[in-house]
């Protein structure tokens, strides 16, 4: 079943994400950024909040690919006591290098999430690349958020590729970016472990205030999706093994 990942930017938005049924709360924030870092305190304050009741991320901000830069961010937000570190691996600087510092902190025990850019040359980034890094999973998203979703960059039967490759890679995998809940029945079946939202789910756009009933909302799509989708594969399965299944007719002699 795909679960939803709601971010957050303030600890008083804790509720209605976890009230309206989040999954994954992650912690950004959205005037700073595709991938804005929130303050060091608003994330510990947030984990405490969470107090467990489910898994947190937190973004280290849109930093350059620089290897001290992005070891010393993962280490600090980690510190914080998230469950997943998300950083950006951004075009430019040294990548290969930023790779090798960033595996570093994963065999250290973080868990760490690289976030792709539909609307930024993804291809430059292999998924193999991070499974090598030891990293635990990879996202599409979209850098610039004026320039519209992840599905005006790219088509289903490319996210599709990427969702698999990722799977078969053993890593968890996301798709986000200006998503609506009108992108929830041609996402959601396409198998990916989490689908990230956050103007779909506020009052006033990404930079508003979380809006529980906009979390709900999200999260029944979510749900009728999956079971849409498993009805489907029990019906397929089912015509399957009737196809497969010798005949029982016994054959009239002449």
């Amino acid at each position: 079943m795909t679960r939803l990942l709601a971010s957050i930017a303030r600890a008083d938005e804790v509720e209605a994400a976890l009230g309206g049924g989040a999954d994954l709360v992650d912690v950004k924030d959205p005037a700073a950024g595709a991938l804005g870092a929130a303050p060091e305190a608003t994330i510990r304050e947030i984990v405490t909040l969470v107090a467990g009741r489910r898994p947190v991320s937190a973004t280290v901000g849109d930093l350059p690919l620089d290897a001290t830069v992005l070891a010393h961010a993962a280490r600090r937000t980690a510190r914080c006591g998230v469950d997943f570190v998300k950083l950006g691996l951004f075009p430019g600087g040294d990548l290969d290098g930023s790779l090798t510092a960033l595996a570093v902190e994963a065999q250290s025990g973080i868990r760490l999430v690289a976030v792709l850019f539909a609307d930024s040359d993804p291809e430059r980034v292999q998924l193999d690349q991070l499974a090598a890094a030891g990293f635990a999973g990879a996202m599409l998203d979209t850098a610039d958020k004026t320039s519209g979703s992840l599905t005006r960059h790219l088509g289903l039967d490319r996210l599709a590729q990427f969702v698999a490759h990722a799977k078969a890679l053993g890593l968890l995998v996301g798709l986000a970016g200006s998503l609506g809940e009108e992108d929830v029945p041609r996402l959601a079946p396409l198998g990916v472990d989490y689908l990230g939202f956050r103007g779909a789910l506020c009052r006033g756009g990404r930079d508003g205030s979380l809006d529980v009933e906009r979390v709900r909302r999200v999260r029944q799509r979510l749900a009728a999706a999956s079971n849409a989708t498993a009805a489907a594969g029990a019906d397929t399965a089912a015509r399957s093994a009737t196809s497969g299944a010798p005949s029982t007719r016994v054959a009239r002699s002449a």
